[in-house]
């Protein structure tokens, strides 16, 4: 099948078939599901590369406390290829840990606004383990190397 480039917005009443792949640019809105093909496994304390940041999903089985730093804006801004309005979301799966996992922020990568008024919501930087250790935050680039994050779910 050949390429076909696409400009202004597109609608389907009945949703898209088929993966769709590549970089995606201006507002995609709908709903549906998200598949990550690719996950990243950080099972004690470390700082996590932006490898494993941009596959969006991060699982934690450990027994004992862990902590996440981001990485930098830099280095994800690189990995992402970001620019200044560039929004990424990044879940941090711990329904198999025995304990929690505390997000900690990096150089250029920095709690919102929201996340330092709303500290017990937006602002939650530990996701609890068990069956309903789950976030999201999402994450909004400033520039090409700096963002600031939220958590979201």
């Amino acid at each position: 099948m050949a390429s076909t480039t696409f400009s202004g917005p597109i609608t389907s009443t009945n949703g898209f078939i088929g993966a769709l792949t590549g970089n995606v640019t201006g507002n995609v809105a709908g709903s549906g599901r998200i598949t990550h093909a690719t996950t990243s496994a950080i099972n004690a304390t470390a700082t996590a590369t932006a490898a494993e940041v941009a596959t969006g999903y991060i699982t934690s089985t450990s027994a004992a406390a862990t902590a996440i730093t981001l990485p930098t804006g830099t280095l994800l801004g690189a990995a992402l290829s970001a620019a200044k309005g560039t929004i990424f979301d990044l879940y941090i799966d711990n329904t198999g840990g025995a304990s929690s996992v505390s997000i900690v922020a990096a150089v250029n990568g920095i709690l919102s606004t929201a996340g330092v008024d709303s500290a017990g919501s937006f602002g939650d930087l530990t996701v609890a383990a068990g069956v309903t250790g789950i976030g999201r935050y999402t994450l909004m680039f400033s520039s090409a190397t700096a963002y600031v994050f939220t958590r979201t779910a």
